[in-house]
């Protein structure tokens, strides 16, 4: 930021006289914001059929849902909303199809049991494009994940941190 310049004038004076100059700086200058942002508050992914969506993040994923206003549907996660988001694109472009997978992060939901929570969620249809396998070894823990996409190619994923050393059963 730059140092500006204030002038002041006395009351009565001429106008063209510049009785004071001072120089003050940017607020962001004296004084640091701190930002808290280290939750998030809300989700948002938009969908070609907010009908499929929230019948795929409702039944097959378990979400709770809150509210729907039109063709926005939201979900409860642990606090955080997701929002499914079935409005046209604002930028003129043709909406999603689902016909390819969606440009965009991955949602990753821990679980407690990443064995028994895949097992569950091939029981309900899904389709695991990267079954459970370890990501990493960490210092306290070892990092699985599973990948899956829901119905417009949103790549999903679920977690687990489980102990060291831990293998899940032969399937």
């Amino acid at each position: 930021m730059g140092t500006k310049l204030a002038c002041g004038r006395q009351t009565g004076a001429d106008p063209n006289d510049i009785v004071e100059v001072r120089e003050y700086r940017d607020a962001a200058e004296e004084a640091t914001l701190l930002l808290n942002l280290n939750q998030i508050g809300q989700i948002a992914l938009a969908v070609s059929d907010v009908d499929r969506a929230e019948k795929f993040y409702e039944t097959v994923i378990g979400l709770r849902k809150l509210y729907r206003f039109g063709d926005l549907t939201f979900f409860d996660c642990a606090g955080v909303r997701l929002l499914l988001d079935g409005s046209p694109p604002h930028d003129g472009s043709p909406p999603h199809d689902g016909s390819r997978p969606r440009q965009g992060g991955v949602i990753y939901f821990r679980c407690a049991d990443i064995s028994l929570t895949a097992a569950e969620l091939k029981r309900r249809g899904v389709v695991f494009t990267h079954p459970p396998h370890l990501i990493a070894r960490m210092d306290d823990h070892d990092l699985w994940m599973a990948l899956f996409d829901d119905p417009d190619g949103h790549t999903l994923a679920v977690m687990q941190e489980a102990p060291k050393g831990y293998a899940p059963p032969a399937s």
